[in-house]
C-alpha cells in the first residue's frame, strides 16, 4: 500500500512538471531573463515548491556550465520537483512547444521568403537583429570586462577571430589559458591540467551526422548568453562547413526570437534550412541533449562548483572572449545584412528603441523592423 502511495504521488508531481513547463513553453517570451523571471514568481512565490535560496543556488548552477541557462533551469526546477524523471519532463516539456512553432515558421519561410513583396520584410527583421545583437553585446561586454586584463584578452581574442580562427577555440583557449595564468600567479605552481578539445572544422559536404555532430559540438561547450549561439554557429556553419551565409544565420535568430521558449530553437530552423525535416530533428536533438547530462550528472555538486575559485576564472574569460567573439560576428553580418540606405536606418532606429524603450521584449523590434522594411520599399 505504501508502495502503491508513493507511486502515486510520484506520478502527480511529474504531471505537475509536465502540466507548468508544457504551458510555459507556449507564452515564454522575452528570452531567457523573462523566463527565469516568469519561475521564480510561479514555482517560488506561488506555487511554493521551493525556496528563494534554492531556486538561486540553480540559477547560479546554470551559469557555471555550458547550454541555455533558462532551459537548464527548467531542468533543475523538474528535478526538485520530481526527480531524475521530473528533470527530463520538464525540459522536454518547455522545449517541444518553441521547437513545433520554430519549425513550422522554417517551413513558411521555405516556402515564401523569396517572393519579391516578401523580400524587404525579411530585410528589415534581419536589420532589426542585427540592432539587438549589437545592444546584448553591449550591455554583456560592460558586465564581462571586469579589468584590465580581460580587456586585453578579449582585444586579442577578436584579433584571432577575425583572422579566421576558429570561435570554439577561441573562446575555450581563453578560458583555458586565463585559469592556467592565474593558478600560476597565485600558487607559482600547476597543480592541474585542464584538458581543451579542439574543434578543427574544413569544409565539409553535408550529411545528417555531420550536422548532428556540429550541434553537438556546439551543445556541449556554449557558455554565456543564448546570443552567443550565432558566434559559435559562425565559426561552424559558415567559416567551416560552409552550408550558410551571415544572412540565413540573422535570419534563424530572428525566428528564434519570434518563437516562445528558448532562443537556442534556432537550431531547428537551421536543420530544417540545410537539411530538411530529419536535418531539424537532429540539429535539435544535437544542442539540447548535453544540457540533459550536465544537469543530472551535476546536480549533486552544486555547492562545490559554486565554491570553485578554477571554475569562476574560467567562466570570467569565457565570458570576454565570447564578447569579442560575437563583436567580431556581428561586423562580418553587418557587411551583408546593412545593403543600403534602408536597412541601415532600420538598424539604427530599432538600436535607439531597445535602449530607450528598457524592457522591451525584443518580439517588438522585429515586428517594427519587418514594418518599416515594408513601409520603405515603397520609398
Amino acid at each position: 500500500m505504501r508502495t502503491v502511495f508513493i507511486l502515486a504521488l510520484s506520478m502527480s508531481k511529474i504531471t505537475e512538471v509536465f502540466k507548468y513547463f508544457s504551458k510555459l513553453g507556449f507564452v515564454a517570451f522575452g528570452g531567457p531573463a523573462a523566463h527565469v523571471a516568469m519561475m521564480e514568481e510561479d514555482l517560488v512565490a506561488k506555487k511554493q515548491w521551493m525556496s528563494e535560496q534554492e531556486f538561486l543556488d540553480y540559477m547560479g548552477a546554470t551559469n557555471l556550465i555550458p547550454g541555455p541557462n533558462s532551459t537548464e533551469m527548467t531542468m533543475h526546477c523538474g528535478y526538485h520537483r520530481a526527480g531524475v524523471k521530473g528533470l527530463f519532463v520538464a525540459g522536454m516539456s518547455f522545449i517541444i512547444p518553441a521547437v513545433l512553432l520554430t519549425l513550422l515558421v522554417a517551413v513558411f519561410f521555405e516556402k515564401y521568403s523569396a517572393i519579391s513583396w516578401v523580400v524587404p520584410i525579411v530585410n528589415g527583421i534581419k536589420a532589426a537583429v542585427l540592432s539587438f545583437i549589437a545592444a546584448a553585446i553591449f550591455k554583456l561586454g560592460k558586465k564581462a570586462v571586469k579589468s584590465t586584463t580581460l580587456l586585453i584578452l578579449g582585444l586579442a581574442v577578436m584579433a584571432f577571430s577575425f583572422f579566421g580562427i576558429n570561435e570554439i577555440i577561441c573562446i575555450l583557449a581563453a578560458g583555458v589559458l586565463y585559469t592556467i595564468v592565474h593558478q600560476i600567479i597565485k600558487t607559482r605552481s600547476l597543480n592541474s591540467a585542464i584538458f581543451l578539445p579542439l574543434f578543427f572544422m574544413v569544409k565539409i559536404p553535408y550529411s545528417h551526422l555531420a550536422l548532428f555532430l556540429i550541434f553537438l559540438k556546439v551543445g556541449l561547450v556554449l557558455f554565456g548568453s543564448g546570443y552567443v549561439l550565432f558566434a559559435y554557429l559562425d565559426g561552424e556553419l559558415i567559416e567551416g562547413a560552409g552550408w550558410l551565409t551571415h544572412p540565413d544565420l540573422v535570419e534563424a535568430i530572428a525566428i528564434g526570437q519570434v518563437t516562445p521558449g528558448p532562443v537556442l530553437s534556432t537550431a531547428t530552423f537551421i536543420g530544417y534550412k540545410v537539411g530538411g525535416f530529419t536535418g531539424a530533428l537532429l540539429a535539435t536533438l544535437g544542442i539540447f541533449l548535453p544540457s540533459f547530462f550536465y544537469v543530472w550528472g551535476l546536480n549533486k555538486f552544486i555547492t562545490k562548483m559554486q565554491q570553485s575559485q578554477i571554475l569562476r576564472k574560467f567562466l570570467e574569460a569565457v565570458n570576454v572572449a565570447a564578447v569579442a567573439v560575437m563583436l567580431v560576428v556581428t561586423l562580418k553580418m553587418g557587411e551583408s545584412i546593412l545593403i543600403d540606405w534602408k536597412t541601415i536606418a532600420i538598424c539604427a532606429l530599432s538600436f535607439f528603441v531597445y535602449f530607450y524603450f528598457k524592457g522591451i521584449n525584443t518580439l517588438w523590434i522585429i515586428l517594427g523592423g519587418a514594418c518599416l522594411g515594408f513601409i520603405l520599399s515603397y520609398v
